[in-house]
């Protein structure tokens, strides 16, 4: 038989019939401690926070689909965020950060590690490699990719970032939660680790919190477990259950997403009260080659400027009714949110401060037409 495919590996990898039921579905073990034959003799398994069966099984399930040999399950994506940039960050070191961070790695950097740790960081266009190369100073330890960024969608060759950050010595960290392994594997771009907010597209179903570390380096690996194990913030065994449920549908859940990300992206290039909209997809979107070159397909998620600016913007979030306005992404309902203000807002004053008339969608699995219904109808009075 050849190697499995995406979709069979999202279903089976790490998730065999119970060997004891027979049952089909993953176990949700919920014990906190397990048996030992003698002292230091076990099945795998001693304490919940050190390694857990069902954690056990999402970890090499989205591992495979990454490409990775080794994964790691964290209770948040901040979580995972933080044990990678502690494990490879120490004090005086440099973190290299793109231009639209997500608010919440910026905070951690600038906020947390910088005050407490004493970590440089610059805020780079990493789509500019010779950027790179000025940024990654000798100090250097970690430059951090988004692609696509969140909130502008900005899309970075990762080959040209990964060869200009490891010439200086530095370590390569992609978040993908955007992209989903589905879309876009990293690893296989020259990347070293991958970071995931598993509560967005992997979880699919706001209904679940958690994050994950994908990587090859077996060491590197070993050091992220003993920070995993002694800090804790390990996932809940039903959250993990939950992601795996997720994880059985994110490829046909995608393909719909992009369906209808690429048809949302159409009406508002085409709608008067919208300013300029930013899609991967577009093929005058400044990151599209890369984006055409790394990727299955071009995501679900939309951002757009608003014409009328900052009270714009605002009035185009409180009037839809099927985007619902709230934070996060990547789920079955689709959202709206005005991330200056919201999921953004720890960048105001920043190199990284949004537009405040900029918009952000995450399109969702709603019947199409409803939602090209709704954003005429909270556009269309501002026309």
């Amino acid at each position: 038989m050849t190697d499995p495919g995406f979709e069979t590996r999202a279903i089976h990898e790490g998730q065999p019939p119970d060997p004891t039921t027979g049952a089909v579905v993953t176990p949700i073990s919920l014990s906190t401690t397990f048996a030992q034959a003698a002292v230091g003799e076990h099945q795998g398994f001693e304490y919940a926070r050190t390694a857990n069966p069902t954690r056990q099984a999402l970890e090499r399930c989205v591992a495979s689909l990454e490409g990775a040999s080794h994964g790691l399950a964290f209770a948040s994506g901040m979580a995972a965020e933080d044990a990678v940039l502690r494990t490879l960050a120490g004090p005086g070191s440099r973190v290299v950060l793109p231009l639209d961070a997500y608010g919440g790695t910026f905070r951690l950097v600038a906020r947390v590690l910088a005050e407490t740790s004493g970590v440089e960081w610059a805020a780079v266009d990493l789509a500019s490699p010779e950027a790179v190369r000025d940024a990654c100073r000798e100090q250097t330890a970690v430059v951090w990719v988004e692609t696509p960024t969140n909130p502008l969608l900005s899309c970075i060759d990762l080959r040209a970032v990964a060869e200009a950050a490891h010439d200086a010595g530095a370590t390569v960290v992609v978040d993908n939660t955007f992209a989903t392994p589905y879309l876009q594997r990293p690893l296989e771009f020259g990347a070293d680790l991958v970071v995931h907010s598993t509560t967005k597209y992997l979880g699919g179903h706001s209904d679940v919190l958690g994050g994950f570390v994908a990587l090859d380096d077996a060491e590197l690996a070993e050091r992220l477990r003993f920070v995993q194990n002694a800090v804790g913030a390990v996932p809940s065994p039903f959250d993990c259950y939950l992601v795996l449920r997720g994880v059985k549908t994110l490829a046909v859940r995608m393909d719909r997403h992009c369906r209808s990300a690429r048809a949302v992206a159409a009406l508002l290039e085409a709608h008067p009260a919208v300013r300029t909209v930013l899609y991967p997809g577009l093929a005058e979107h400044p990151g599209h080659d890369a984006a055409r070159r790394q990727m299955r397909d071009f995501g679900g998620m939309v951002s757009f400027l608003a014409r009328g600016g900052e009270d714009a913007a605002l009035a185009v979030v409180r009037a839809t009714r099927v985007f619902t306005l709230g934070e996060s992404l990547g789920a079955v309902e689709s959202l709206i949110e005005h991330p200056a203000r919201m999921t953004h807002a720890s960048v105001a004053d920043s190199p990284l401060a949004v537009d405040p008339a900029l918009i952000r969608l995450s399109v969702g699995l709603e019947t199409l037409e409803d939602l090209l219904d709704d954003l005429r109808g909270a556009l269309d009075p501002l026309a």
